[in-house]
């Protein structure tokens, strides 16, 4: 699934230029040569951190599931 809803590659010196230099979700400092992750639902680069934990509330679809609360 996790494919599917992200592209990943290595941050390099013009994406960290000419895109950006923090990910999208925690505001962490990208460096060259992380592993990052686009999320191709949201339009933004994340960090690895953020895209395993957006990856455990996606669905097949790539679509955030929000668990309801209920009382049982």
């Amino acid at each position: 699934m996790g494919s599917r809803c992200f592209l990943t590659q290595v941050a390099t010196e013009d994406i960290l230029k000419r895109v950006t230099n923090m990910c999208g979700e925690c505001y962490c400092d990208l460096i060259e040569g992380d592993t990052i992750h686009y999320d191709m639902q949201n339009y933004r680069y994340l960090c690895h951190t953020c895209q395993e934990q957006l990856c455990e509330k996606m669905n097949d679809a790539c679509e955030v599931v929000e668990e309801e609360g209920t009382l049982f």
